[in-house]
């Protein structure tokens, strides 16, 4: 029985120590990991929003003025040089209060490209009015040799996707 134990974990740890060989080796396949960043805070929102494998965007969200701002860098160039704009006030009007509270997160959208309607980024921007109980997608214009090809700094309106009415009843400030 001591026999069986002894080779039980030899081939364990063979097996392990081929694992992590071929991992640190590189010829293992890899899944890239892909994390987002949200915070808040009073009447301002960040988050980040990547646009496709190499590059993602800072997006911010004022809730005083309304406007979501998005900036990426060129990775040529070291610097921001593509722009987005884009006020959820006409698409997230504040349903009892004329203070609207936002709240903003990114996720992953692969949505099917279409030449007429224009190339999006690999992600969506959600973007939530807690008092109306109303959120709205939005999608990131997004052509990467275009963005990182040169000193124009390149501006793009961010574009709404669709709406979902989450809270049927509303919420009414105190």
């Amino acid at each position: 029985m001591m026999t069986n134990s002894k080779t039980a974990w030899l081939a364990l740890g063979a097996v392990a120590g081929l694992v992590v060989g071929l991992n640190v080796a590189g010829i293992w396949p890899q899944v890239p990991l892909h994390a987002v960043a949200t915070h808040g805070q009073d009447t301002f929102a960040i988050c980040t929003v990547p646009l496709d494998e190499d590059i993602e965007a800072v997006f911010i969200l004022d809730d005083v003025t309304g406007d979501l701002k998005g900036a990426a860098l060129n990775v040529q160039m070291r610097r921001f040089n593509t722009f987005f704009e884009y006020n959820v006030i006409r698409d997230l009007p504040a349903a009892t209060s004329k203070n609207p509270h936002y709240r903003i997160v990114s996720g992953h959208a692969n949505m099917r490209q279409n030449v007429q309607a224009g190339q999006v980024a690999r992600s969506a921007i959600y973007v939530a009015e807690v008092s109306s109980g109303q959120l709205v997608a939005y999608a990131v214009p997004w052509v990467p040799g275009r963005a990182n090809s040169g000193a124009i700094p390149v501006q793009a309106a961010i574009l709404p996707i669709d709406r979902w009415q989450f809270r049927t009843t509303p919420i009414r400030d105190p």
